[in-house]
């Protein structure tokens, strides 16, 4: 299934000015659910820590929406974005110009190859390491990248369906996401990966239960199907979004607010030489 070209189409239309991107953040903002996710747990750990000069990385940034929403949150704070693309790398430190937001920067990094030590208070890490095939290296290298007390922030498909892949008896399997390398982690299999790289305490939790996974069918799913049969769907995008997009609303609510026994997301915590953060 072609999700990733999609997504690369509707990056660049709403790129020709810096009105329709930021109008392009605010939709993946309300539709994109791991944001909701994503957003509580930065301001839980962090809504006492504006006025501090903390060093951020966003490792693989993709349109940059995430050091956007820290960058206007958190004036203080220095956010660095990397990417393995250097075309999402010059769109976004050229965006951020334009607006005239200083305090993020983009440069061109490969996370398996990543050398800095004991540099930032906060990594965040959104949808990247499903897509990397050498993931232990990555987390061992965000964790030298750390300073004492610094939490590392990630969110990821599960192996409870995260990648969307069907089954069948004659065919390979299929993934909705053409990029994955991993059909999604495993709970307590990522915790372990970390404690390994060197993290001291981790927390990690089900996200898209049974709420979350009708709303994205609903909001991402079927619209990126029909725009892969006809371009034309574009025009249709408007009248469909309004009427499914009071039903999504409450359901991503649903979805952050509920515990999950299982769920096709996973929002992941972890922190280095310390235990007595708010978990």
């Amino acid at each position: 299934m072609k999700y990733d070209p999609v997504k690369k189409q509707l990056g660049n239309a709403f790129n020709k000015s810096p009105f329709l991107r930021k109008f392009f953040y605010g939709l993946l903002d309300v539709l994109l659910l791991r944001t909701w996710h994503i957003k509580r747990a930065i301001k839980h750990h962090f809504s006492d820590r504006r006025k501090e000069s903390l060093q951020v990385l966003d490792a693989g940034m993709g349109f940059g929406q995430y050091s956007y929403y820290l960058s206007r949150k958190f004036r203080r704070w220095s956010i660095k974005g990397v990417d393995v693309k250097e075309e999402q790398v010059a769109d976004c430190n050229s965006f951020f110009a334009k607006i005239k937001l200083k305090n993020a920067s983009f440069a061109a990094a490969d996370l398996t190859r990543l050398d800095e030590k004991e540099k930032y208070d906060f990594i965040l890490s959104v949808d990247v390491m499903e897509h990397i095939e050498d993931d232990n290296q990555v987390l061992t290298n965000f964790y030298q990248a750390m300073r004492t007390g610094g939490m590392l922030l990630i969110s990821t498909p599960s192996d409870q369906g995260g990648s969307d892949v069907h089954h069948h008896d004659d065919e390979d399997e299929h993934s909705f996401v053409d990029e994955h390398v991993r059909n999604g982690y495993n709970i307590n299999a990522i915790q372990v990966q970390l404690k390994k790289a060197g993290f001291s305490t981790t927390k990690a939790l089900y996200t898209y239960g049974t709420p979350g996974k009708i709303s994205w069918k609903l909001s991402m799913k079927f619209p990126i199907l029909m725009l892969n049969v006809s371009k034309l769907f574009f025009i249709l995008l408007p009248v469909y979004y309004l009427v499914f997009f009071p039903l999504c609303l409450i359901l991503n609510v649903l979805d952050v607010h509920c515990s999950h026994r299982t769920g096709t997301g996973l929002v992941v915590k972890a922190w280095k030489n310390i235990s007595n953060q708010k978990h």
